[in-house]
């Protein structure tokens, strides 16, 4: 059997030809596989064939992970040949009698990878030519700078043999590559400023396009792009969202068809056309980050180092396989990203969290507070806003519950909206709003503005950071204070964690029905104990107290998590009933709970309003058992 290994992060992998059925891992060069880290032990685990099978057990004392399972010292594992076993840091996959399989996730890796090293040195070779620091960013629409960056861009490749006959085979392999990320931007650019991040519109139609185009080529390439819309039926998909999604996924499998038709000739102009495109992103642009900006399919963007860029996708963390080509070039993109909204990033400033035009929130650290090098967190705002019927269509909610919590904002109950980070509570928050009546008077108070309502009649404020001088800073307290005297029908906060949380449950209790806030907390029941910690930063006050003040200002909380697979869902909406006499602690009932791992469930639990809302018609008593024709008020049947 073979056993491949390489350091995660690096694309070489290493193998070995064992003949034993039984393989020991670990630092000591005793073993079958070596892997030279002090993170491994001296002897960390044994792989014995099994009847086709593999069995891992773990004899280290650190851990190590099979496929999704972790593995910890003492424990075994059975996998089948071709899973991946990580000890960190390091990757290994077991093949009985062939080479392991390269998924279509590693190769698109190693690709980008051989990219980036060649537009490194390419960079590199432009520095001596030009002074690249005076292509400023305003001098994007100088067309004579385009066409010398790009003739120049052309001469480097000639010198650096790039499309010589020993590279033809990965150039393919790279063609391919190039090919479908230029139709998912040709796709999103397609759909106008309005569903572009607002970011990457910035600067987006003035360098996409190189300078240096030629008719012909031009022309092949819209009749071959053209077959492969046909061939994926992009026209039958809903938006452009489904457009992307359905080329990234489904692209691989018609690649087969397109390649006859890549002859040398448009090889070579496809891959410099992209490599003209990349070297300007990094120019003039936000380099490799200026297509994940657009992407709509991205939810997130994480940047850890120069050479290792994750995205979120579908609510699951990825590597994209992009990279910077220097910290230097990572640290002077993120400078560029956060000078767009007016904030400054040095040594002295090392640290910005900052708003995009768009509502996404951006967080950048450099040194000496990173100290692997320069982060970049982007938290992209959704291009469309989520309506509750889509939530139901996505599994995210039924529709009982659904109708339960509309039924409840327009009957003006105090709603708390749970989960941990990225679970989607904003989003949750965001559809339980578009429920509030349009005549009502809203005031919503956030640190960086994310809510988007509907309604008309909307102040909304946020919070202000202090000035150079440390002065002059304004906090969601001192925003909730002033919301009281504005005269609102209800106030929303964007996120309640601080002394504000004492603010927001006076304002619930002095006649501000309706109000809604998020919370960061495990589970429904926690809830409770993150509000007396956040109000007891506020005021020394009894936990009795506390509690019947909870008691009387929350009616509902909503509970959300990320569920295995990435997927967000309600799991628990429930009622917050009393402060029981006995144990002095606040009574919590679920009316809808996640069951069975499959989804949210009524518990049977009449919560003590119903009546109000079924004399006032906004539901039928039915919902509880998710009817679909027992969810409608009941003034609208018949």
């Amino acid at each position: 059997m073979k056993v491949w290994f390489n350091r995660i992060n690096e694309s070489r992998r290493s193998v070995v030809e064992v003949d034993e059925s039984e393989v020991t891992i670990g630092r000591d060069p005793a073993n079958t596989i070596v892997l030279r880290s002090p993170l491994v032990s001296r002897r960390h685990a044994v792989v014995r064939r099994d009847d086709g099978r593999f069995v891992l057990e773990n004899v280290g004392l650190n851990g190590c992970v099979v496929g999704e399972v972790e593995v910890l010292g003492g424990q075994t594992a059975a996998f089948e040949p071709g899973a991946k076993i990580r000890v960190w840091p390091f990757t290994l996959t077991f093949e009985l009698e062939k080479a392991a399989v390269i998924t279509r996730a590693e190769l698109e890796a190693h690709l980008r990878s051989i990219m980036a090293d060649l537009e490194l040195r390419i960079h590199r070779k432009l520095l001596e030519r030009l002074d690249l620091y005076e292509f400023e960013p305003n001098q994007v629409g100088d067309t004579d700078s385009i066409l010398l960056l790009e003739n120049n861009v052309e001469d480097v490749c000639r010198e650096l043999a790039v499309f010589g006959p020993e590279n033809e085979a990965i150039l393919e392999e790279i063609t391919g590559l190039v090919l479908r990320d230029h139709l998912v931007n040709q796709l999103i650019m397609e759909t106008g400023g309005d569903m572009m991040f607002d970011l990457a519109a910035l600067a987006a139609n003035e360098f996409d396009v190189p300078a240096t185009l030629v008719p012909e080529r031009e022309a092949e390439l819209h009749d071959l792009l053209q077959f492969v819309r046909e061939r994926l039926h992009l026209a039958d998909c809903r938006d452009v969202s489904q457009q992307v999604r359905e080329v990234e996924t489904a692209f691989a499998g018609i690649f087969h068809l397109v390649r006859p038709h890549l002859h040398q000739e448009l090889r070579k102009y496809l891959i410099l056309r992209t490599l003209k495109k990349d070297l300007k992103d990094t120019i003039f642009g936000f380099g490799p980050l200026q297509d994940l900006l657009r992407a709509p399919t991205v939810t997130e963007i994480m940047v850890v180092a120069s050479d290792q860029i994750y995205v979120e996708r579908s609510g699951l963390i990825e590597k994209s396989g992009r990279r910077f080509i220097s910290d230097k070039v990572t640290e002077a993109i993120i400078e560029r990203i956060v000078a767009q909204v007016g904030r400054r990033l040095d040594k002295s400033q090392p640290l910005v969290d900052a708003r995009l035009p768009d509502g996404s929130r951006v967080n950048a650290v450099i040194p000496p507070l990173a100290v692997k090098g320069p982060c970049l967190t982007i938290r992209k705002f959704p291009t469309q806003r989520l309506r509750m019927d889509d939530l139901v269509e996505m599994g995210s909610i039924t529709k009982a519950a659904a109708s339960f919590l509309r039924a409840c904002v327009i009957d003006r109950r105090n709603v708390l909206v749970s989960g941990g980070t990225g679970t989607g509570k904003t989003t949750m928050l965001n559809v339980l709003s578009s429920f509030i009546p349009f005549k009502e008077r809203i005031v919503t108070i956030e640190d960086t503005t994310e809510l988007r309502l509907h309604q008309e009649h909307v102040v909304t404020l946020e919070t202000k950071p202090p000035n150079v001088e440390g002065t002059g800073e304004y906090t969601i307290r001192d925003l909730v204070r002033n919301a009281l005297r504005m005269r609102p029908d209800r106030v929303i906060v964007g996120e309640c964690r601080g002394p504000e949380a004492l603010d927001m449950v006076q304002a619930m209790n002095t006649g501000h029905d309706g109000s809604m806030t998020t919370v960061h907390a495990n589970s429904a029941a926690e809830v409770i104990e993150r509000l007396e910690v956040l109000i007891l930063m506020a005021a020394d006050l009894p936990v009795i107290s506390i509690h019947r003040q909870l008691s009387s200002a929350l009616d509902l909380i909503v509970h959300v998590s990320r569920l295995p697979g990435g997927r967000r869902a309600v799991t628990q909406v429930s009622e917050i009933v009393r402060v029981d006499p006995d144990t002095k602690r606040i009574v919590i009932h679920d009316i809808f709970n996640y069951r069975n791992g499959q989804s949210l469930q009524p518990t049977g639990y009449l919560p003590s309003f119903v009546d109000a809302l079924v004399e006032k018609g906004l539901l039928e008593l039915q919902f509880l058992y998710g009817r679909e024709d027992a969810v409608e008020p009941a003034e609208k049947k018949g």
